[in-house]
């Protein structure tokens, strides 16, 4: 297993993440998995095994018991991991019991800290931008957690770019705690992040963190063009996350992943990852299964080492295409680019 250092943080993760929305099962997140403890000890073995050292979860999936689960499966060695977690979506229907205030912040770190059976976070991420509250506020009640040694990191995610320069401004300005790492949506069936977030991260030194790189499963290789999926497949269905925009161009792209797969002789699963690894900023990808097998299985992308041509070959069918004012700073401004600018830049200079 690769370390990779999470941004401009002295702390080193895995380049696979245990992803636990799988963990319980209750509710919308049903449709996701329904791992219980002793499957969730059987997944954190396999990958302690393989050498990751982080898992990720949230509080608001299945209501609090995915952290809950992972508490359990982690008594007597909790140690041996480092914890992330999130707040901000609604834990009831209280009012006060969803955004980003201080007053859920600080209440939503407690009960996360009494549910995982531990006395501190290591990483605690914002999990969507909250308008309604000022940064000074989010950031501030961060501070108050980092401060009482309840949260060693924190980091954001699904915020635009506008947003984490603007938080990232603040976190200078009043010397509040700074994001360490982004966590976003990123893969070869949508690659929009490349237009400001990478970017935004090699910039300002964050670690990219990937969650469903998968696609939600649509890049595991089951679901080709013209051939009907499994049994049991999510495809389009009621859980639509990600959603699929050109279907036309992502089973294009799931064939040249298909063939690139079947040219190593491993799943199209590892490949999809394997693609990821090589992004810029890149820190750790977010890896969840329904089995241990799906897990095994993603847990090897860790040893894939891709050819130059299939990283191209791959690059090219899921390319993105260039929206303003990228495409105007390509054609005028192509002499003066950075490395930021090169995160998204980089392929359409080469072609």
């Amino acid at each position: 297993m690769e370390y990779r250092q999470l941004g401009n943080s002295g702390v080193k993760v895995s380049a696979l993440t245990l992803g636990t929305m799988t963990f319980g099962g209750d509710g919308p997140f049903a449709n996701v998995g329904n791992t219980d403890v002793n499957g969730a000890r059987r997944q954190i073995d396999l990958c302690r095994d393989a050498g990751v050292n982080l898992i990720d979860t949230a509080d608001v999936y299945s209501g609090g018991r995915s952290e809950e689960i992972v508490g359990e499966a982690l008594a007597g060695r909790r140690d041996d991991f480092l914890v992330a977690t999130k707040v901000r979506m609604a834990m009831g229907d209280d009012p006060n019991m969803e955004g980003l205030s201080r007053h859920h912040i600080i209440e939503g770190c407690e009960a996360s800290l009494k549910r995982l059976q531990t006395d501190h976070i290591d990483l605690y991420q914002v999990h969507e931008w909250d308008g309604a509250t000022p940064l000074e506020e989010t950031l501030a009640a961060l501070e108050h957690l980092v401060d009482s040694g309840k949260v060693r990191y924190v980091g954001v995610s699904n915020y635009t770019g506008w947003q984490l320069m603007k938080a990232l401004g603040i976190s200078e300005r009043d010397r509040l705690p700074r994001f360490v790492s982004q966590q976003i949506y990123y893969s070869l069936q949508e690659r929009s992040a490349e237009y400001e977030l990478l970017p935004v991260a090699v910039d300002q030194g964050l670690g990219t963190m990937v969650w469903s790189p998968l696609a939600g499963g649509l890049l595991s290789g089951k679901y080709r063009r013209g051939v009907t999926p499994p049994a049991g497949s999510r495809h389009l269905t009621d859980w639509n996350e990600p959603p699929v925009h050109d279907e036309d161009k992502l089973y294009d792209t799931i064939e040249v992943l298909v063939a690139v797969a079947e040219a190593h002789g491993v799943s199209a699963a590892q490949v999809a990852l394997a693609w990821l690894l090589t992004r810029p900023s890149i820190a750790t990808i977010v890896i969840g299964a329904r089995t241990d097998e799906q897990l095994a299985d993603n847990l090897s992308a860790a040893q894939l080492t891709l050819s130059a041509d299939e990283l191209s070959r791959l690059e090219q069918v899921s390319r993105p295409r260039l929206i303003y004012p990228h495409w105007h700073q390509l054609a005028t401004g192509a002499d003066r680019l950075s490395a930021a600018d090169l995160a998204l830049h980089a392929p359409y200079l080469e072609a």
